[in-house]
């Protein structure tokens, strides 16, 4: 489980979280066990392979880029998104990378990646072993890693010991309100007189004082804006085959220039599609985005940021934080007690789970008490269940992009809802989670970020 807001909330590069962000950190995180095991110098050659998920959508999802760069010691978080092309450019015209960005070794990508959708490896969909070799040929080395969705990487003995019935997370009882059901945050919310945020940001203090989780929190605010504004200024076409055109930037400018936008009641669900599709759009072009709780639906907690923003009275940055905090709470439940991974449990666990989240925050942030909060992420869930995951060519385009927007307007409406009611409501929070957890256990795994289901067998062309 992530124990901290900075762990749901991260900031990094597209198109996947999973498929991306997971695969580039595990690359970088074998040249560290090579470099601390004193092995760095000794290799001549590294070969990557990517099973299950991550081998079937591996060339849509660039994983394999995603592989090179992580190799070459480049992170997630840090790496220049306006350099990643000439990068990824040198290893491929020189034949060679900088392994761990000190250590030059040949590298041949069509014969060092391999990607194999067929074959999954024990403990996850989403499976890659990295072995590295020396001069002769030898291994001297070899590392399986699992993405596990929302670029959180695990290896092959936290695996085990999950396996294995041992926790693999750290201890929650060191914090000072621990919680793992939503019935935890009503009981310690009542308890205290407090409301989710403030259980949350009590947690965070455990590691930082509170001047540094506001000033990291509106650091991602600010991330989010900055995606929002390129995504609003930004034409042309998306990369991949199908060249899909890119909508944010037009429709920014038309509701901006056109008088009977400014008299349409209904402009603001516009506003709110622009803010979805322009993060979503950068986020399938590899720009830089806040992983929220995934990159495949990073659109969503931003876009309803934007809404509370723009378009609610009285929306301040105490606002922002306390936000993220809620909506960190919630994202944090379903990494617990279920999954937030496309490629475990379908695109519930993705833009599901974001929905949720997003309708917790706004619901907060609007005077919601925490029941009416938990109230509000169960909506955003519900109406989301048994989703599938059916990129069409692999590409976190289609359906994905849209599929931000409408859960946007999905997650303002179940806050609303939420803050019309008293908080009383038939199914729970958590029972919304464990039927989430199960129908993903259910889901037939062509569903299941494969592209070989759904949209991505029956829409061949575009």
């Amino acid at each position: 489980m992530a124990v901290s807001v900075f762990d749901i909330f991260k900031i990094g590069i597209g198109p996947s979280s999973s498929h991306t962000v997971g695969p580039m950190r595990a690359a970088r995180m074998f040249t560290c066990v090579l470099t601390e095991e004193g092995l760095l110098k000794n290799v001549a050659r590294v070969q990557s392979a990517m099973f299950g998920s991550l081998g079937a959508t591996g060339r849509g999802h660039a994983t394999d880029t995603a592989v090179l760069l992580g190799l070459s010691g480049h992170e997630p978080d840090t790496v220049d998104v306006e350099q990643v092309e000439r990068f990824l450019a040198s290893i491929r015209n020189e034949q060679a990378l900088m392994l761990g960005g000190t250590h030059r070794i040949d590298f041949c990508e069509a014969e060092d990646i391999s990607l194999d959708g067929m074959k999954t490896l024990p403990y996850h969909a989403n499976g890659m072993r990295f072995t590295a070799f020396d001069v002769q040929g030898k291994p001297l080395v070899s590392k399986v890693y699992y993405s596990v969705g929302g670029g959180f990487v695990v290896s092959e003995e936290m695996a085990q010991d999950h396996e294995r019935g041992r926790s693999v997370a750290p201890n929650l009882d060191v914090l000072p309100l621990p919680f793992h059901s939503g019935a935890d945050l009503l009981r310690i919310a009542a308890e205290n007189t407090c409301t989710i945020a403030q259980i949350m940001l009590r947690n965070e203090l455990h590691w930082r004082d509170e001047q540094e989780v506001v000033r990291r929190l509106l650091t991602i605010w600010r991330v989010m804006q900055q995606c929002v504004a390129r995504g609003c200024r930004t034409e042309g076409v998306l990369p991949g085959k199908f060249k899909v055109r890119r909508r944010a930037a037009s429709l920014a400018k038309r509701l901006r220039e056109s008088p009977s936008a400014a008299a349409d009641p209904l402009a603001v669900i516009d506003w709110v599609n622009v803010y979805a599709l322009a993060v979503n759009e950068e986020n399938a072009a590899g720009g830089r985005v806040v992983t929220a709780p995934t990159n495949g639906a990073a659109g969503i907690v931003p876009a309803v940021l934007h809404y509370y923003m723009n378009f609610v009275d009285g929306a301040n940055e105490k606002g922002v934080v306390d936000f993220l905090l809620t909506a960190a709470a919630i994202g944090m439940l379903y990494k617990e007690n279920a999954s937030i991974s496309g490629a475990e449990v379908g695109c519930q666990g993705e833009v599901g789970v974001a929905c949720s989240m997003a309708a917790a925050g706004l619901c907060a942030v609007m005077g919601g008490t925490p029941e009416q909060v938990e109230n509000a992420a169960e909506i955003g869930m519900e109406h989301h269940l048994g989703m599938t995951c059916d990129p069409i060519g692999g590409l976190v385009q289609i359906p994905c992009i849209e599929r931000n927007a409408l859960a946007s307007i999905k997650a303002i409406n179940a806050a609303r809802m939420a803050l019309h009611g008293d908080g009383v409501h038939y199914v729970s929070l958590d029972q919304v989670i464990k039927t989430m957890r199960e129908t993903g256990a259910d889901m037939m795994t062509k569903y299941k970020e494969t592209s070989r289901g759904g949209l991505a067998v029956n829409i061949i062309e575009c």
